[in-house]
């Protein structure tokens, strides 16, 4: 009887773990860079690969948001980085040159530009259950020669064991977004 018990207990173990929807992150940093230097950054409008119009703006304002509550940044307002953008008449602000880097790190006086890209965003369905789900990267370029000296990227939410047997929403798309934000900074 204690066999049977066990061997219940393991696979309600096995099954609980892996209740989890698939979260994954991975971070860079140049162990050459000062990140302590850093006071002021811009954060250029976020490139979208997805079918949601906004996705890239609202993933950038909820990472700026959480950049700006580290306390430790300055961050440029959106607006101030548009003005930049069309003065200098850069083509694709979400993917800038070095060059461009440079230029655009000198007009806002920043130390660093930051740059994302937003690969997945919205909600997923699998059978009868459905659950939101993000992708991003983000890179910081230094503002003096434009190289990447960190990147980060993670994917949150998703369909976990639980919402396929159960059904279920999944969380709503700002925490999957600030969770995901939140592992990239």
């Amino acid at each position: 009887m204690k066999t049977a018990h066990l061997a219940l207990a393991a696979v309600v173990l096995a099954l609980l773990a892996s209740c989890a929807p698939s979260i994954t992150s991975s971070v860079y940093r140049d162990p050459n860079m000062d990140f302590g230097a850093i006071q002021s950054v811009g954060v250029m409008p976020f490139q979208n690969l997805t079918r949601e119009t906004l996705a890239a703006d609202r993933v950038r304002n909820v990472f700026m948001n959480r950049l700006l509550s580290t306390g430790t940044l300055y961050v440029q307002p959106v607006g101030e980085i548009a003005r930049v953008v069309n003065r200098l008449e850069i083509q694709t602000p979400a993917t800038p040159s070095p060059e461009e880097v440079v230029k655009i790190a000198a007009a806002l006086k920043t130390q660093a530009i930051i740059t994302g890209v937003v690969q997945e965003y919205g909600e997923v369905r699998a059978g009868s259950s459905t659950a939101n789900l993000i992708s991003v990267s983000v890179q910081m370029l230094e503002a003096q020669t434009g190289r990447t000296v960190w990147t980060a990227s993670s994917t949150k939410g998703g369909i976990g064991v639980l919402d396929r047997l159960f059904g279920g929403g999944g969380q709503p798309m700002y925490d999957v977004t600030r969770d995901a934000v939140n592992d990239t900074i």
